[in-house]
């Protein structure tokens, strides 16, 4: 019996911000940061390997929650500076031909016609290559930049999303497929009894409509989505294409898996309709000695700086683990920031040291060794779990992204469990052709 196949996504964290300025590998591309070529570069090294899609992530705030101040978040250049990843996206579309660009918005600042206008925008000019990720934004400062005192209470940002969504989506369909006749003979271009205003009026928005912009190619651009709190689940069962996860174990994805299918079954959704990818981050070498060695060193490196561990956390829960005692058992937290990226981190050990040094976002333990060793761990996880694929997260530089896509995947394209060609034109397309 043929292998299922399985999909792969790569998400670019800090996506048009600094990479690797003082890592090895990272050659004079931290010095151009503010140029597109590494972004364009590892869209052309995804689109030879087949991915489905690039995922480029994005926040709106220097954070300042670690010691009560910007200077270490600047000084190591970690989540900022950064670029709005949006004037990447026709970049890559330009430079590619099949690959899906997703690029990230927030639900709580973004107008949402603003919104639904850009992206089909985008959807119109990639030829139906283009998704959103949809985040609610968690940080305190990030607010205060949109002119809030306080960021709206968890719950409440994601009831704004449902809304939202519901809004740009049907902003999308204002127009019908066949609006635009362009008949030279009787001089009509696009016909006005297939343009549609909506008259939306919700709780948080509304918006009269249509776009003033045709339909996008795909209908509905791809919708992704990364929550994990009971909240974020239930919005992603609502309205997700693809859901992706962090999660450590195959146990914990498995679980993950039935309980989103049977959170859409429960919307009325086929539960096929939404795709769930799980965040990996192998680690190669030439033997698995090697990549075990690789491993070692970088976790020395965790051991010897839990601080930076500590204040990418705190600048996702609004927490200033600066002022815990590293070695003391910790209490129970809260947060109004990422409650499920909180809870995970928290259940790593006993004191902060210890979550610091056994922290990993996603899958990463187990997949480290040579490439055909990884592709073998790969294809049992997806084998256990029941699908959907992987989205991989990295380090960007020249030497990882081909070590990802000139290594592994040939390892896994081998096996039969990932494309090595694109069927079809649109991203939603090729997600959904298997």
């Amino acid at each position: 019996m043929a292998a299922r196949q399985f999909h792969l996504g790569w998400f670019l964290g800090n996506s048009f911000g600094v990479h690797g300025w003082n890592q090895p590998w990272a050659g004079t591309d931290a010095r151009g940061w503010a140029q597109p070529d590494l972004q364009i570069e590892l869209a052309k090294a995804l689109e030879r390997a087949c991915f489905d899609c690039l995922l480029l992530e994005d926040s709106l705030f220097v954070p300042d929650n670690h010691g009560g101040s910007m200077e270490f978040y600047l000084a190591r250049a970690l989540r900022a500076p950064k670029n709005d990843p949006l004037p990447l996206v026709p970049l890559i579309a330009q430079a590619t031909r099949h690959l899906g660009i997703v690029p990230t918005i927030s639900t709580s600042f973004y107008p949402p016609y603003l919104l639904a206008r850009l992206v089909a925008t985008l959807d119109l000019m990639s030829n139906g290559r283009v998704g959103c990720n949809f985040v609610t934004s968690t940080a305190e400062r990030a607010a205060q930049n949109f002119g809030l005192d306080a960021h709206l209470e968890h719950d409440l940002r994601y009831e704004m999303a449902d809304e939202f969504v519901d809004l740009v989506t049907q902003l999308w369909s204002s127009w019908d497929a066949d609006a635009i006749v362009m008949d030279e003979k009787s001089g009509v271009f696009a016909d006005h009894t297939k343009v549609h205003a909506i008259d939306f009026k919700g709780r948080f928005f509304s918006s009269r409509g249509p776009l003033n912009t045709a339909r996008p190619p795909q209908g509905r651009p791809v919708l992704v989505q990364a929550g994990g709190s009971p909240q974020g689940r239930h919005f992603a069962a609502r309205h997700m294409d693809i859901v992706i996860a962090a999660l450590g174990t195959v146990a914990e994805m498995k679980t993950f898996r039935d309980d989103m299918r049977a959170r859409l079954a429960a919307q009325g959704r086929d539960p096929d309709s939404c795709k769930i990818l799980f965040v990996a981050s192998p680690t190669l070498g030439e033997t698995n000695g090697e990549a075990e060695d690789r491993v070692r060193r970088r976790q020395a490196q965790r051991e010897a700086s839990p601080e930076m561990t500590l204040a990418i956390m705190g600048s996702l829960t609004d927490i200033d683990f600066s002022t815990f005692d590293l070695d003391a058992p910790l209490a129970e937290l809260t947060t109004n920031g990422q409650q499920g990226t909180l809870k995970r981190f928290l259940a790593q050990g006993r004191t902060l040291r210890e979550i610091a040094g056994n922290y990993r976002y996603g899958f990463e333990d187990p997949v480290v060794g040579t490439a055909e060793h990884v592709a073998d761990v790969m294809a049992a996880a997806m084998e256990e779990v029941g699908g959907d694929g992987f989205m991989f997260s990295g380090p960007l530089s020249r030497r990882y992204v081909a070590e990802i896509t000139d290594g592994l995947v040939p390892a896994l394209q081998k096996r039969g469990l990932v494309r090595t060609a694109y069927a079809h034109a649109h991203f939603r397309d090729n997600l959904f052709a298997f």
